[in-house]
């Protein structure tokens, strides 16, 4: 279990406490208005109706002993930028913080955060990635131009093994695990003889591209 502090509760901050909450994490969640605040308290550890902007306040709530700090102040630019700014002088490591443009990423990277999240554009990439793949049901993206994917297998793929669709050598990825849906398990690193069924699912890692590719070897 580890401690977190979420400061800021519109949808983002909500969900985000919500969820490490229910994950089973010791969540301190932070907001100026209290009847935000007071829907949150079933799903927190701590809910606190506060003023973050005051490093004291911070301070006295304890917020310098969490493992990371999750700040979802983003339309409040000024707000955003100054708790970033405070829990790095806290020691806060690990502090992630919602931007509303790019410039505004890039300040808050500046000043200590440790990784910036862009909501909207997230999922909106997500969502586009997934309507012009068919295949695609889900991915994650790694560095740039590279991501695991979860695919459905295309027709061309069932009945085959892992070693005759030769992945490596005529897509550039990985399948790096199989779902298996009957039975139901999840199948790591699979082995070369693998036999790919309708029912799978297959995690790939590889470079962006590769799922086009793999559309065009459909039968």
């Amino acid at each position: 279990m580890r401690r977190f502090v979420v400061i800021g509760l519109g949808m983002f901050g909500f969900y985000m406490a919500k969820n490490l909450y229910e994950m089973g994490h010791e969540v301190i969640a932070i907001d100026k208005n209290k009847d935000i605040v007071q829907k949150i308290k079933d799903f927190s550890t701590q809910a606190v109706v506060a003023d973050a902007t005051d490093k004291e306040t911070l301070i006295a709530l304890g917020v310098h002993d969490v493992d990371a700090a999750v700040i979802g102040l983003g339309t409040s630019l000024d707000a955003s930028v100054l708790v970033t700014l405070y829990l790095k002088e806290m020691g806060v490591k690990e502090i992630v913080a919602k931007a509303i443009t790019e410039d505004h990423g890039k300040i808050l990277k500046t000043i200590g955060a440790t990784e910036i999240i862009f909501p909207e554009r997230d999922i909106a990439t997500k969502v586009a990635t997934g309507i012009s793949s068919p295949n695609l049901l889900d991915y994650l993206p790694l560095s740039e131009g590279y991501s695991i994917m979860e695919i459905a297998p295309p027709s061309s793929f069932i009945g085959k093994s892992i070693r005759e669709l030769q992945l490596r050598n005529r897509y550039g990825v990985q399948i790096i695990a199989v779902k298996e849906f009957i039975p139901e398990r999840i199948n790591f690193i699979p082995s070369p003889d693998f036999i790919i069924k309708d029912s799978d699912s297959l995690i790939i890692m590889g470079h962006n591209d590769f799922s086009p590719k793999i559309e065009k070897g459909k039968k």
